[in-house]
């Protein structure tokens, strides 16, 4: 048997790049490089790798943890799953950067690999600068952090052990069911230990995505469930897009005159001025989607995890027989709310039920004119708020209608957190499938600028567009650095409101007087942070970092910043001046947030009791 003598950290880089993965017979390289940051848990071992042998993975200096891992996973979002970037930190405080950008990924069912530095597995320098130590189980180290929000987690304690580990990292990063984030814990001296490789290992290696056909006996449970229903509505999730059956649900929407809801992850799937598009569902949903769900006897769910937003907080759907039909790859998602459950994937599913259906002869009972009336009704909603006037500065809603009126239809917007994601979803125009970018499942304020990294990486030839409101922008911004540092360029929208207005409208609608989220200074005569707004100049700031910048507080002043961006040739920001208070709100849908029982404020107890009324109705 022939062999390479390698360090751990070096087989480790030379596998990776041999990684491809093959779906309906097209092949392509699935690890495209390494995001990093180097500490003395990392620099020695997997930089030394990546300085001297690095193959064809490219290396991106990240400038933080959490961030760098956002982009490596937007990029991976944004490539339908279908190539990633692995991320390496040191050890300690580096890697638990990156925690919550692992949580982010298994949320959102998005793979990417951690590769963060650990203690050494010798102990002998023991305890090492910045290691935690546990009182009664020395074999923990910060890097334990990262097993609850992974799909997979080891430590390589041998250099052989990276063998086995590495198959069952790639098995499951290739999984569309049970992917999301997997992390292998790389003590620093075993990195630089050598071994003698099997050559074989070292091989091109193609993982094939085999699509997940319906069991016949599912097809037949499905197949009877549509058959006796007359009002049935679909909810487009995230899966549509990685399973790339867009085409697949428009052609069942309309083989059957079946409305379409999306949800966050499954924007975009269809064309917005599609008749049977009812736009956005759920918690954030449009007026049209939203009361098609409460009347549906049926809901046909696609690709979705069905969360707290999507179903209203189990509010929305009303239907004295009502049922659920699942089509998911994920066992987990597949059972919720389901009467039926189809393990399956979307493509195949929606084409298989389509040949069925229509050899049946099935067709809902929907009348054209009652949904062509839903929608246009909603589509007069959405120009009312993209006109509005404001005497006092310009309204979020109008911001957007301008922003969305210059993009072209091949640009992608990204978002993640604040108030913009509901107006995002309920008024955002597309008209082509990942054009729409909204990380929603973990709601990850800061992954916004990192995330527009992410995406231009992976669509470097695109107009890519940061949504971010000021309170996460402060939060985390590093990334855009990066993109100057790559020439990748990207334009920020920065909607400054002064807070964090999302939760601060949500805690007065619960009875506060509005606590702790606006950008104020603070007030000794009054306490707290009672006094004027803070005032930012972000344009200054993201010039002091390269960047172009230009600052609008009328209509006119943007959309000459946008034809201006659009025209600059690297990373710019816009600041954008907004009305506190100027998103959109509930169209008959509702979120369930829980108030004090107890309060000494009359307003608080008024809610509780307006919450325990809803309670009573929604059982």
């Amino acid at each position: 048997m022939t062999t390479i003598r390698l360090t751990m950290a070096q087989a480790l880089v030379r596998f990776l790049d041999q990684q491809y993965i093959e779906i309906d017979h097209r092949e392509m390289k699935f690890i495209h490089g390494v995001m990093g940051i180097f500490g003395h848990g990392n620099v020695t071992g997997i930089g030394e790798a990546l300085e001297r042998m690095p193959g064809n993975l490219k290396f991106i200096q990240g400038k933080n943890e959490q961030a760098m891992a956002h982009a490596a996973m937007a990029f991976a979002k944004q490539n339908n799953r279908l190539s990633i970037f692995a991320c390496t930190s040191s050890i300690g405080p580096g890697a638990l950067n990156m925690v919550t950008a692992a949580a982010t990924a298994t949320v959102n069912r998005i793979p990417v690999l951690f590769l963060p530095g650990d203690i050494f597995s010798t102990r002998q320098p023991d305890p090492v600068l910045q290691q935690v130590e546990h009182p009664s189980d020395y074999t923990i180290s910060a890097n334990d952090a990262f097993k609850p929000v992974s799909r997979f987690w080891d430590r390589i304690l041998r250099p052989e052990q990276l063998m086995t580990s590495l198959l069952h990292a790639m098995r499951v990063l290739t999984d569309p069911a049970d992917t999301g984030a997997v992390t292998l814990a790389l003590p620093q001296d075993v990195q630089c230990e050598a071994y003698d490789y099997p050559a074989s290992f070292f091989e091109k290696r193609v993982h094939s995505i085999d699509r997940r056909p319906m069991a016949e006996s599912a097809r037949k449970r499905a197949l009877e469930l549509i058959s006796r229903k007359k009002s049935p509505i679909i909810i487009a999730g995230g899966g549509v897009h990685y399973s790339l059956a867009t085409e697949e649900l428009r052609e069942f929407a309309e083989a059957f005159r079946i409305p379409v809801g999306e949800t966050q992850a499954g924007k975009s799937a269809m064309a917005w001025n599609h008749p049977l598009n009812m736009g956005a569902i759920g918690t954030t949903g449009s007026l049209s989607a939203n009361r098609l769900a409460k009347d549906a006897d049926l809901v046909i769910c696609v690709g979705t995890r069905m969360s707290d937003f999507t179903t209203a907080s189990k509010s929305l759907f009303q239907h004295p027989e009502v049922e659920f039909l699942q089509l998911n790859v994920n066992s987990l998602d597949a059972a919720k709310l389901s009467k039926v459950s189809v393990q399956a994937d979307a493509k195949l599913a929606l084409r298989q039920l389509t040949l069925d259906l229509q050899a049946a002869g099935y067709v809902s009972s929907y009348d054209s004119d009652r949904l062509a009336l839903a929608k246009s009704e909603w589509i007069s909603e959405i120009d009312r708020l993209y006109a509005l006037e404001r005497e006092d500065g310009l309204a979020q809603t109008r911001v957007l209608g301008e922003i969305n009126a210059f993009v072209q239809p091949e640009d992608v917007i990204i978002g993640a957190a604040g108030s913009m994601p509901g107006d995002l979803h309920r008024l955002w125009k597309t008209t082509r499938p990942n054009t729409y970018h909204m990380e929603y499942g973990f709601s990850c304020m800061g992954y916004e600028v990192a995330g527009a990294f992410g995406v231009k990486l992976a669509h470097p030839h695109r107009e890519v567009y940061a949504m971010v409101g000021d309170g996460s922008y402060l939060m985390m911004h590093s990334e855009l650095v990066t993109s100057l540092q790559e020439g990748r360029k990207i334009t920020v929208l920065l909607l400054d409101n002064h807070g964090f207005q999302c939760i601060h409208n949500l805690q007065r609608e619960n009875g506060s007087d509005g606590f702790g989220n606006e950008f104020r200074y603070f007030s000794p005569e009054q306490g707290g942070l009672s006094g004027g707004y803070m005032g930012f100049d972000f344009a200054a700031n993201a010039r002091s970092l390269g960047a172009k910048a230009y600052t609008a507080q009328t209509i006119d002043e943007l959309k000459q910043a946008l034809e201006d961006a659009r025209n600059e040739e690297t990373t710019t920001l816009i600041h954008i001046k907004v009305v506190p208070g100027t998103n959109t709100s509930g169209y008959e849908s509702w979120w369930r947030v829980d108030v004090a029982e107890v309060s000494e404020s009359v307003k608080v107890n008024e809610a509780y009791r307006k919450l325990q009324n809803k309670l009573e109705a929604v059982k």
